[in-house]
């Protein structure tokens, strides 16, 4: 996705600049490429624009027990916004590098500021993650820069550090991008970290594919009770869990009346 619309903000620093556009009411931030990173609708700035981000929120159907929620990689901070906005209960960490996208967040895609329930932390998340096993209910990757996930990141040792910052009934959900030429050795780590207990959602064509990997194997997996859990869940935020499930039915194994893992 290009570039386009009214430039609102450019800083440089480090090796990236960082932008943010605007355009018919959306207003979108860019890591020193054209590929957008994120994306607002301003007049509703608790909302989720873009389709990944609905994917991502899609723990809201498997999990039993979420109360906390850490994630890596801020951007315009439109998940925890959400999580913040819509979900009082769940508290929310995010840990970030970039000190500019921490100030552009809040500064243009209204990300409150920290409280007892949000805390933005400056910092590497794979440290972050090293030195606080068993964190987290539900950890969220989305860490990338205009060059797409950094690299080395990804490796086999860091799916197995994110498994162990999950509480025992913990979940990952990770924002992979379906061209990425390592996308398969990406799915192939995080399936032997999470002993293949692991969900596919694309999100788009090409676009977005959300992985999720389960420290548990799922509570339910029955068909009709997930789908009348996802109906539920449409009616009370809106986020079309309905579809999503029906990506999801297509690309991960399963029978006629449930959701099996290989």
């Amino acid at each position: 996705m290009f570039r386009f619309g009214r430039k609102m903000h450019r800083a440089v620093g480090g090796e990236e600049s960082v932008e943010v556009s605007e355009v018919d009411g959306i207003r979108s931030l860019y890591l020193g490429s054209s590929t957008i990173q994120s994306s607002m609708r301003v007049k509703t700035p608790y909302s989720l624009e873009l389709p990944y981000s609905r994917a991502m929120m899609l723990f809201l159907l498997f999990a039993k027990h979420t109360q906390d929620v850490l994630m890596l990689g801020l951007g315009g901070g439109s998940v925890p916004k959400y999580i913040y906005h819509h979900l009082p209960d769940i508290s929310i960490r995010v840990v970030e590098l970039n000190p500019q996208v921490i100030a552009v967040a809040r500064s243009h895609f209204c990300l409150p500021e920290d409280d007892e329930r949000l805390q933005v932390i400056l910092g590497d998340g794979k440290l972050f993650l090293e030195e606080n096993p068993q964190t987290t209910d539900m950890l969220m990757l989305d860490i990338f820069d205009g060059q797409g996930i950094p690299p080395d990141l990804y490796a086999q040792d860091f799916f197995d550090t994110c498994r162990a910052a999950l509480k025992p009934e913990g979940m990952m959900a990770v924002n992979l991008w379906g061209s990425d030429r390592n996308f398969d050795i990406y799915l192939q780590r995080i399936e032997q970290s999470f002993d293949n207990r692991v969900l596919v959602i694309p999100t788009g064509r090409p676009g977005n594919i959300v992985v999720f990997g389960l420290s548990r194997p799922l509570h339910e997996t029955r068909w009709d009770m997930i789908r009348s859990k996802a109906r539920e869940l449409d009616t009370q935020y809106g986020l079309d869990f309905m579809g999503l499930l029906e990506r999801l039915r297509d690309h991960n194994p399963n029978t006629p009346h449930r959701i099996t893992m290989e």
